[in-house]
């Protein structure tokens, strides 16, 4: 495992890796976040096992844009940024960061990501606590400094008529 800065070098290599069934600790706008392509389930797999996961708890996908997600709801105006949207029993949230979005582009649109962190343990909001909390185990460590954020995302879940209900009340106020 190696750290790395946020550069258009490491936005390659993150992707490189992601597209070879790897495991890579990504910055986001809210907190750093544990990523793997969806198309790995050994990936996601490992995902569960490095943040000791429960595997009934699902992990949302990061999406580099609205479109590549299937929610059609008003709230997709707060995207990019801090709001997870549960819709059909799948998370989706497109991240106010222009790097991620990129490797996100460079991966088919979509990733699994969950906070680099121990469940139940507080989120990375920089490198050097993702790499100390769950980065050893991955491999690859983005480094871009303290998260903007510094608070997990807002999830909300759609119902099939629209109705919105907050599940965890986090980087953005609803």
């Amino acid at each position: 495992m190696k750290i790395i800065p946020c550069t258009e070098t490491s936005l390659e290599e993150a992707a490189r890796a992601l597209l070879a069934g790897g495991v890579v600790v990504i910055p986001t706008d809210t907190v750093y976040g544990l990523a793997a392509h969806p198309k790995f389930p050994a990936a996601v797999d490992r995902l569960y096992t490095i943040k000791g996961r429960e595997a009934k708890k699902p992990i949302a996908l990061l999406a580099s844009d609205a479109e590549v997600t299937p929610v059609r709801h008003p709230l997709t105006s707060h995207w990019p940024g801090g709001l997870t949207i549960v819709s059909e029993g799948e998370g989706y949230r497109v991240p106010d960061h222009e790097w991620t979005r990129a490797l996100l582009r460079k991966c088919g649109g979509l990733l699994r990501v969950t906070s680099a962190n121990m469940s139940g343990e507080r989120p990375a909001t920089d490198a050097e606590q993702a790499l100390a909390d769950v980065g050893l185990s991955a491999d690859l460590v983005v480094d871009d400094g303290v998260s903007p954020g510094g608070v997990a995302s807002t999830v909300v879940r759609l119902s099939p008529e629209g109705e919105i209900s907050i599940l965890r009340q986090g980087a953005l106020r609803i």
